[in-house]
């Protein structure tokens, strides 16, 4: 498995979506965490798309999903890129936010994520669960590379799904 599950909430947002709120704590200073999360090269080791560019700038994007057979290819714009404490972009009909606060010993990520279905929260967690901890083995200099789709699973994704829906109060869906 890969470690504690993190800090979690998920509240109603005002157009009827919900919102995830994820925090983990990492030995990195917030400039290297700031890298890991806004360029393409680094991207692919971690997360479940890739950029056509950089995320370190506001302006279009486009990411392609790295987790199925079928890439999915979706418009992004950043709109907000405050280095190296605030990232937040669109991803589809999704927004991701992401903060990076010093702390003693590195950086506390906070992400936000907006998601249309409660349902898929928990999944949406453990898929995230498993992201995070693909970032800290590349800053820690032993990648993983990207655990998604078929790959999460082997990183305790089902497992994580069920604990994160135990914790925020979600029924498991199929």
């Amino acid at each position: 498995m890969t470690g504690p599950l993190n800090e979690v909430d998920c509240t109603p947002e005002d157009d009827g979506r919900w919102q995830l709120v994820m925090v983990r704590e990492l030995k990195h200073p917030r400039e290297l965490v700031w890298t890991v999360l806004t360029e393409p090269d680094h991207l692919r080791e971690w997360a479940p798309y890739t950029s056509d560019r950089s995320l370190a700038t506001p302006g279009a994007a486009t990411l392609t999903t790295v987790d199925s057979d079928e890439p999915e290819t979706l418009p992004a714009t950043v709109s907000r890129a405050e280095p190296p404490a605030l990232l937040e972009y669109t991803w589809g009909d999704d927004l991701l936010r992401w903060e990076l606060a010093p702390i003693d010993g590195g950086t506390r990520l906070t992400l936000h994520h907006s998601i249309e279905d409660r349902t898929w929260v928990p999944r949406v967690a453990a898929g995230w669960h498993v992201c995070l901890y693909a970032v800290e083995g590349l800053l820690d200099g032993q990648p993983i590379g990207p655990a998604v789709g078929d790959d999460a699973k082997k990183h305790g994704w089902d497992e994580l799904h069920e604990r994160y829906a135990t914790t925020l109060g979600i029924p498991v869906t199929d």
